[in-house]
């Protein structure tokens, strides 16, 4: 008799039967054995400038090895990289490049990370953690960009060898995660109260959907839990939506809608908040907390100006900036 095996990676908990694939659609139950269908297996390796994922904390104007496979545990209407997030791996075409030989071409690159992203590093959280232990070994950091929907043991277990995670937190409430995303809000807010405690350099993303997460009302709310649970240093990314994939239907979001979204994030006291996917005049500036001066001037991925010092501190005031600024 065929044995039912559960994934606990994440909040879904997925009982699987024999040959029955989770939600995310690349863990599957093989003969009573819950086996990954994506480790050593990528969709799609870059080298892209960190500022890309986006992290603007750690290490400005470096490159991050960037990796991501097929399939991911939510299901977002929206999705930029659907391609890759809603798509199995025996459909398509993947690479193979086990966690050592990863690792290498990271330093070929010579890159100083190495970036989980695109789709949903959760779902492909073995390779990503075995890839994490090797790149530590070699003094390469390691960068997690994730929607954040994941148990905490194992989230855990990864942080010890995580040195950055930009966490999409879709919006601020449970309606909207429910329908637009199918998942829910509280572990994700679990797992950033993890990582705010954590060593690892944090960072959200909020994508501004028009009609679905643009309520300036709730943004407010959302920011000032972020400066309530997780500290006011912690810089947010207000990013513009694009249509795409199930909601072509809707505009991209209006500059000032997302001008409106970062002056609310200042006003509840965060420090760094930013503007992503379209050029604002202060967007994409790192201001100092305590002086106000810009400190780090970038133009899209492009770093232009650098006033942090080795030892993390403003350059005018010695006031500490959150982040990451040495190599290892």
């Amino acid at each position: 008799m065929a044995s039912t095996v559960q994934c606990l990676l994440c909040p879904f908990q997925c009982i699987l039967k024999e040959n029955q694939r989770g939600i995310c659609q690349v863990r599957i139950n093989l003969k009573g054995k819950l086996v990954s269908l994506v480790y050593g297996k990528p969709a799609t390796v870059h080298v892209d400038p960190i500022e890309k994922k986006p992290i603007f904390h750690m290490l400005p104007g470096s490159k991050s090895f960037s990796v991501a496979t097929f399939g991911c545990n939510l299901g977002c209407k929206y999705c930029q990289n659907w391609q890759l997030s809603q798509s199995k791996p025996d459909d398509n075409k993947n690479y193979s490049i086990e966690p050592k030989a990863l690792v290498k071409l990271a330093k070929n690159y010579r890159c100083d990370s190495i970036a989980y992203t695109y789709s949903e590093p959760i779902v492909f959280y073995e390779y990503t953690y075995d890839t994490s232990v090797l790149a530590r070994q070699n003094r390469i950091k390691n960068v997690l960009v994730s929607a954040g929907f994941i148990n905490p043991a194992p989230l855990k277990r990864l942080v010890k060898y995580l040195d950055a995670a930009n966490i999409d937190l879709k919006g601020f409430t449970e309606e909207f995660y429910n329908k637009v995303c199918f998942a829910s809000l509280k572990p994700v807010l679990k797992t950033l109260e993890i990582l705010a405690t954590s060593s690892v350099i944090l960072e959200i993303t909020n994508l501004i959907v028009p009609t679905l997460n643009d309520n300036m009302k709730t943004i407010k709310k959302m920011c000032q839990w972020i400066v309530k649970n997780l500290g006011a240093h912690i810089p947010v990314h207000f990013s513009r939506f694009q249509p795409m994939y199930k909601l072509k239907n809707l505009p991209p979001t209006p500059t000032e809608t997302l001008i409106n979204a970062r002056k609310t994030a200042l006003d509840a006291g965060l420090f760094y908040v930013y503007i992503g996917n379209v050029y604002t005049a202060d967007g994409e500036t790192t201001f100092c907390p305590r002086c106000k001066k810009a400190v780090i001037k970038r133009y899209g991925y492009t770093l232009l100006e650098n006033h942090v010092t080795s030892k993390g501190k403003c350059k005018f005031c010695n006031e500490v900036i959150y982040g990451q600024w040495e190599s290892l």
